[in-house]
């Protein structure tokens, strides 16, 4: 019975994890949306000014 009573918690999470997916409305979320160029921008400055900081430590 112990055994059964492992197996019970994976469904109860899973349950609720469905009560909470439905009740925030994600019932189809989709895909995400990403703007990889805003991204590759944002990563390229954020190397510029780390690499600026390095050298002026050096």
């Amino acid at each position: 019975m112990g055994a059964l009573l492992w197996l019970l918690i994976p469904l109860v999470v899973g349950v609720a994890a469905g009560i909470w997916a439905w009740g925030t409305e994600r019932r189809d979320p989709g895909p995400p949306n990403h703007d990889t160029w805003e991204d590759l921008d944002r990563y390229q400055r954020l190397r510029t000014v780390l690499s600026a900081e390095h050298r002026k430590t050096a």
